[in-house]
């Protein structure tokens, strides 16, 4: 790398031009919608409510926009890169603002190394499928983690243009899918039983609740990538309600016509054969050959295209607490050819390789385990950091004044008692999500269960005190804290 010159007066702010298209193209490439639908629909089913987890999307989104009111009126008024940390910072104080900061750095990169371990194992399944070698999952996981750690680390253009190919592939044959089963009918008649009340409250909804918001995460890259805009101040209103809506959308409709391809009585025990390749399998009975390797295929992009935009936003994360002179200062530099946060991005692709070698020393399942219980950790955070943020939001607007009381007060206030109440039922119910219960199944919090929810606490403690020794020390770097990007 000797030839990459550094110019390190160009190492605290991130530029670009990006519109509501691209923006929005980064943000619902990271939810990766066929993954989601791969992925996190199957387990969401078997460890949520079963054929009832389609109508948890729905809930989710609607949870969400009364969450994005009060979350773009921040935008509009504190014109700072960082979201959720930024302006929970401005809303309850710097100390408050760093735990968010360090619990969102755990959020994104526990989705990450679980997207690693499902792109190793869908990937050897793949290829198993066709007859070829059967490849450890953990080479082809690593291979995944080269090369995101390759593009991530040139400029968000780069990555752009590969998402957008990707998401729109992805899109369309997901799409073609759900409506071949809608034209055949489905296995026993369309139908709109994932819906009705008792089948949404059927087994663990609370779950089936944490996995749909996990199909969410990452929206908030629209404040992300606020330096990176063609006009803040527009652009990232649009670009966050009509990603909310066409998420929520899009995962609605497929996952009721994966429940309607097998029937609403029958898809649960056709996801319990084979979880991580239930949706080949639907593919292969609703397209055929042609289309199960189609999907296949674009399983592999999916995954790809969600392991870059959450490589991108981590690595936005770190440069800006960076230039905060939180984390080392290196961290921050931009590299001065590519315009990208490199330093940061080389740093992710590091912590992400160690904590999937930790993963495979312990032995863990790819699908259950590193991708279930990770996907799952980063869906708890994200919803922590959601409820957060509508409580800053309404503490930042009553003491500043000048918003109109729904955005500023009303709709965070029905955000935040959703997401609340998210938290609460997901953290009383997160033993099953591990396996973790008594003789008569009642969740019981075992060792594995306190591990993950102790990281949680981990962060937030230690980004908390940081906060308070740095005010305790009259340091700069505290005063950096919600000023990162000027």
């Amino acid at each position: 790398m000797s030839n990459k010159v550094i110019d390190p007066g160009l190492h605290k702010r991130l530029s670009g031009s990006l519109g509501v298209p691209a923006i929005v193209f980064m943000v619902v490439a990271a939810a990766a919608p066929l993954t989601v639908i791969a992925g996190v629909v199957p387990i969401g089913m078997l460890v949520g409510n079963g054929a009832g987890f389609a109508a948890m999307f729905g809930v989710a989104a609607v949870i969400l926009l009364f969450f994005a009111v009060g979350f773009t009126a921040m935008t509009r008024s504190v014109p700072k890169a960082g979201a959720f940390f930024t302006y929970i910072a401005y809303g309850l104080g710097r100390p408050a603002g760093l735990a968010a900061a360090y619990l969102a750095l755990l959020c994104y990169m526990s989705v990450e190394v679980g997207v690693f371990g499902y792109i190793g194992a869908s990937t050897r399944d793949g290829i198993v499928r066709i007859d070829g070698p059967e490849i450890p999952w953990w080479l082809l996981s690593f291979v995944m983690i080269a090369a995101v750690g390759v593009v991530g680390f040139r400029h968000i253009d780069l990555s752009l243009r590969v998402l957008a190919v990707l998401l729109v592939l992805e899109i369309s044959v997901v799409l073609l899918m759900s409506l071949v089963v809608v034209v055949k009918g489905g296995a026993s008649g369309l139908s709109l039983k994932p819906f009705e009340p008792d089948v949404v409250t059927s087994g663990s909804p609370a779950l089936g609740l944490m996995f749909a918001v996990a199909g969410f995460i990452g929206f908030e890259a629209t404040a992300i990538f606020r330096d990176e805009a063609r006009d803040p101040g527009r652009t990232i209103a649009r670009a966050t309600y009509i990603a909310v809506i066409l998420i929520g959308a899009f995962y609605l409709f497929a996952s009721w016509a994966l429940v309607m391809a097998w029937g609403p009585d029958d898809v649960l025990e056709e996801v319990a054969k084979n979880p991580a390749g239930f949706v080949l399998t639907t593919a292969q009975e609703q397209l055929g050959v042609a289309g199960e390797v189609a999907v296949n295929v674009l399983l592999i992009t999916s995954v790809f295209a969600a392991a870059l935009s959450f490589h991108n936003i981590i690595a936005r994360y770190v440069q800006t607490l960076a230039a905060a002179e939180i984390l080392p200062e290196p961290l921050g530099v931009v590299h001065g050819r590519h315009r990208a946060p490199s330093a940061a991005s080389l740093a992710t692709t590091a912590v992400a390789t160690a904590l999937l070698l930790g993963c495979l020393a312990f032995g863990l399942d790819p699908y259950l385990e590193i991708f279930g219980w990770f996907v799952g950790l980063a869906a708890l955070a994200v919803i922590i950091l959601m409820a957060a943020t509508c409580l800053a939001v309404i503490v930042y607007f009553r003491r500043k004044g000048g918003e109109p009381a729904w955005s500023g007060v009303v709709a965070p206030l029905v955000g935040l008692a959703g997401l609340g109440t998210a938290a609460v039922v997901t953290i009383k119910n997160f033993p099953l999500l591990v396996g973790d219960v008594d003789s008569k199944g009642n969740p019981v919090f075992g060792s594995i269960a306190l591990s993950l929810l102790a990281a949680i606490v981990v962060v937030v403690v230690i980004g908390y005190v940081q906060g308070r020794v740095l005010r305790a020390r009259g340091s700069r770097s505290y005063d950096q804290i919600i000023d990162a990007i000027t």
